[in-house]
């Protein structure tokens, strides 16, 4: 409030000074007829206040839509066809990586892993007796080789037969919450039947897709902030994680996505997230908006030369909070005038007031109080 009441009792002090100014260069034309008039260095500097052009960057404020899916995401289904004889699940259950999901009837594979181990067993008495035999000339080298491949092949049968055992049982390839399931015990099920779907939805992936125009303002590791399109949810942070190589020839947009932390478990795959970005662009001029006025020749600003207002031609980039982003020849630093441009010329001299107004800092607050207090 101070600084608000600072910056209202400076512009009545410039308004005064502006005032006095004027009264003073009305009495200056009082002269006797045919008497000269007072030239330019006669008459006093033009007071006005300044402030200084800075560099600043262009923004550009955007909205993309975001589809999410969880970080890992399967559809489970099984190998073979069966029998469902245990369904150990429900919709919404936390599993972890390797627990049992459902089980097939799997005695014939249980008899046929048996039966290889058998095999197995008889292959490799063989071939013991065969080696106990070969150095007193009863068994060829021939026998031999051939009782170790029958050995060989024994073991791949089992571990085949064992294989065929494991497809009965689905287990969990990841640790992730379940969907749901339309399978009971008695059911029978072949490869192509989707038992439930599983998703690791501790990080979600959003995928989403910017104009070919900002191809390369989004690096690899950046941070973006998502929202839900309910307000029931807080907004969160994304960081980028992959950026398409290549645009898409008909849409003309490039596609992005971003990993969101959802370590508390309140998203869902598959929900749609506005995603706000604020770009950075080029870096301009920066000047207030207060001092850009308006010509027969487009924008320009007042700034001083040795003394003298001087007038010069911008384009105006971007609006901004702080100011007015500008394409001009000044140079960072130069004095832009901000109160008083009405009343310059071009060549006039003037008198910044930004360092007698700032000594009287003081003065202005304690007469302004003092006003207050005779209201009051």
């Amino acid at each position: 409030m101070k600084i608000s009441m600072f910056c209202s009792r400076a512009s009545r002090a410039l308004l005064g000074v502006l005032a006095v100014s004027v009264t003073v260069a009305c009495s200056d034309s009082g002269e006797e007829p045919g008497g000269p008039r007072g030239g330019p260095g006669e008459r006093k500097p033009q007071p006005v206040l300044t402030a200084t052009a800075e560099y600043a960057y262009e923004t550009t404020s955007l909205e993309a839509v975001g589809t999410s899916r969880a970080l890992k995401s399967v559809t489970i289904e099984s190998a073979v066809s069966g029998e469902v004889v245990e369904v150990n699940f429900s919709a919404g259950d936390k599993v972890e990586q390797g627990q049992v999901l459902l089980r097939l009837d799997d005695r014939d594979e249980r008899l046929a892993v048996q039966a290889a181990e058998l095999e197995l067993a008889d292959a490799e008495r063989q071939l013991d007796r065969y080696q106990r035999s070969v150095q007193s000339g009863g068994v060829t080298q021939s026998d031999l080789d051939d009782a170790r491949s029958a050995v060989e092949r024994a073991r791949i049968a089992l571990e085949r037969a064992r294989v065929d055992l494991n497809y009965h049982t689905i287990r969990a390839p990841f640790s992730g919450y379940v969907g749901l399931t339309d399978l009971d015990p008695g059911a029978w099920i072949d490869p192509d039947t989707a038992i439930t779907t599983l998703d690791d939805r501790s990080t979600l992936l959003v995928r989403f897709e910017l104009p070919e125009l900002l191809l390369g303002k989004l690096q690899r590791g950046e941070d973006i902030e998502v929202t839900t399109w309910s307000n029931r949810f807080a907004q969160a942070t994304g960081t980028i994680v992959d950026v398409s190589s290549r645009v898409d020839e008909v849409r003309r947009t490039f596609t992005l996505r971003a990993h969101v932390d959802n370590a508390n478990d309140v998203l869902l795959p598959g929900m749609s997230f506005r995603i706000n970005l604020s770009l950075q662009g080029n870096r301009y001029l920066s000047v207030p908006e207060l001092s850009v006025q308006w010509g027969g020749e487009g924008a320009y600003v007042w700034t001083i030369e040795d003394g003298k207002a001087q007038r010069v031609a911008v384009n105006l980039i971007e609006r901004n909070q702080r100011g007015v982003l500008v394409e001009t020849d000044l140079q960072e630093g130069a004095p832009i005038i901000t109160e008083g441009v009405h009343i310059v010329r071009s060549g006039m001299d003037v008198r910044p007031l930004n360092a007698e107004l700032g000594e009287n800092d003081g003065a202005y607050r304690d007469s302004g109080e003092s006003e207050e207090g005779e209201e009051s």
